[in-house]
């Protein structure tokens, strides 16, 4: 048997001071994350970010930097996932855009109401990029090397 993490893509938006997140249904209910999703054949990382945020929030956004690379394991799944977080800016909105299925709605939230939510957070990565974009972290987007 061969072990594979699930590669998936989040962006970290800010605008005024305040992030984009999503609220959608899971199996425990329902949970924030900030707009994220798996990365599909054929597409670099910076695409399937920009495609996942606008899937699941109608609005068109821009990776400029890498916010970091982060592998969690969900011990009740036993599955492991290795997230790519960008950090940009919005580059457009299309509120009449039907949202992913599963998604609730898509919403700005200062800092500290995100912080005071993380027990309907989808995972700790929610928190922890978070923290990690307000202290600044990014690194440039050619660190990432796609071939083929």
């Amino acid at each position: 048997m061969v072990w594979k993490p699930n590669v998936t893509v989040a962006a970290v938006v800010e605008q005024d001071g305040r992030f984009l997140l999503v609220e959608e249904r899971t199996r425990k209910g329902r949970r924030f994350n900030q707009p994220a999703g798996h990365l599909e054949p054929h597409e670099t990382l910076m695409e399937a970010v920009a495609r996942e945020t606008l899937e699941e929030t109608g609005y068109r956004f821009a990776p400029q930097w890498l916010l970091g690379v982060y592998r969690w394991h969900y011990l009740e799944t036993g599955t492991t996932y290795l997230r790519f977080a960008f950090c940009g800016m919005v580059t457009g909105h299309e509120p009449e855009r039907p949202l992913d299925r599963g998604i609730v709605r898509a919403a700005w939230f200062a800092p500290e109401e995100i912080r005071a939510s993380r027990e309907r957070h989808r995972s700790p990565l929610v928190l922890r990029c978070l923290e990690d974009y307000l202290a600044g972290r990014r690194y440039p987007l050619d660190v990432l090397t796609h071939l083929g």
